[in-house]
């Protein structure tokens, strides 16, 4: 994509990756990710955020074609993630002059990154910046999701420079603004985004909204994904039902299965769902990756979870992904529990454990030996009508 205008002064010089697969070497990019970083040009000219380092050449480019690299006079550094900030050797090399912005808790990890140390300045939280014609101030959401994080905002062309918080997953496809996207393809992708990277600091992210709603903004324009201009409260309506844990009025069914025993089972749960009006999910846990796992789950209010006794445990698959959510401390879940054994159980009394860690609403348990009998099936159906029922209410 072309060097982009934003809002007057305001340049997406970003770039997109199709290339990495793995995003922090774990979460799948199977439609890629953008790295946002943006020139704001008044009589002075400020960088806010870079790219990861081997897109640093397409970086210069697209600054180029806005102005000449050498006129930086600031490289503000949003977030020391290496995704966010990987260019910053080279910007340095090509603008020797330009001084580096951050928080003060980045200043340390700057000199560890990359060894600058000169020509680096903390700046305060609501300090200001006038560049002439545009005005820059600084907001810290520490948390979002590192501690060094925060967002810049330019004050005459009402834009928030958001980094990772309102990000998603997700190459731009020829679009960068909202009002140009479809966001049937784009909105899964701010999910599985939230839930796989910022899902863990969810008290931060709402104190980050609270933060930031007294700032009179009109674009938000994040480090990752869409810029929003026709809708920017809709990504942050979506970010604090996200971070309140709200989750639709639907279901997920999130199964494992060796000898289709309990895929069985999963098949009758998601038709109680059904049958009680409910949109639900069926998620094979040992061929999905847990990332997606984890957004499914997130997604929606009731969580029915499936297991055939493994090693008198979970099976694995099932196991892998529920620590997940745990880890990530996924909350105010209604929940079902069922599973299948051979010749002892073990699986569901484990699942139950680990539900009353998490706090979650257990509402029944369906358990059967070998292949599920039409009396079994039928008790399946109940509990998935019985969770709909209660996700509905």
């Amino acid at each position: 994509m072309n060097p982009t205008e934003v809002r007057p002064g305001i340049h997406w010089v970003g770039v997109n990756d199709r290339t990495t697969d793995l995003f922090e070497g774990q979460w799948p990019l199977p439609h890629g990710v953008s790295y946002n970083a943006y020139l704001v040009v008044g009589r002075k000219v400020a960088l806010i955020d870079s790219v990861k380092a081997p897109f640093a050449e397409e970086l210069l480019d697209k600054i180029a074609r806005v102005v000449d690299p050498n006129r930086l006079d600031y490289l503000v550094v949003n977030h020391m993630e290496p995704d966010h900030s990987g260019a910053l050797p080279v910007l340095r090399r090509v603008a020797p002059g330009a001084e580096v912005l951050a928080t003060a808790s980045a200043l340390p990890m700057l000199a560890r990154f990359y060894g600058l140390t000169r020509g680096v300045r903390a700046v305060a939280d609501g300090e200001t910046l006038d560049l002439g014609g545009k005005v820059l101030s600084f907001h810290p959401i520490p948390f979002v999701h590192w501690p060094e994080t925060m967002a810049t905002y330019e004050g005459t062309e009402r834009v928030l420079f958001s980094c990772d918080a309102f990000g998603g997953f997700g190459a731009l496809d020829g679009a960068l603004f909202d009002d140009e996207a479809d966001l049937a393809y784009y909105d899964p992708e701010v999910v599985r985004y939230f839930a796989n990277i910022v899902g863990m600091h969810t008290r931060p992210v709402l104190r980050a909204i609270e933060k930031l709603q007294g700032l009179s903004i009109e674009v938000i324009a994040p480090s990752h994904g869409l810029v929003w201009r026709r809708e920017p409260g809709r990504v942050v309506d979506l970010y604090g039902r996200l971070a309140r844990m709200e989750g639709e009025p639907a279901v997920t069914v999130v199964y494992g299965s060796m000898y289709d025993h309990t895929r069985q089972m999963a098949d009758a749960v998601a038709c109680g769902v059904t049958a009680a009006g409910v949109p639900v999910r069926v998620v094979d846990a040992a061929r999905v990756h847990p990332s997606t796992v984890l957004a499914e789950a997130w997604r929606r209010k009731g969580l029915i979870v499936g297991s055939p006794t493994y090693d008198t445990g979970i099976f694995p698959a099932v196991g892998q992904a529920l620590r997940l959510i745990a880890r990530k401390r996924l909350g105010n879940r209604v929940v079902g529990l069922f599973g299948s054994f051979g010749w002892r159980g073990g699986a569901v009394g484990k699942l139950a454990g680990l539900v009353d860690e998490l706090g979650w609403e257990l509402l029944g348990k369906v358990e059967f030996r070998g292949a599920p009998t039409a009396d079994d099936l039928a008790q399946g159906r109940e509990l998935g009508q019985a969770v709909a029922e209660r996700v509905k209410g």
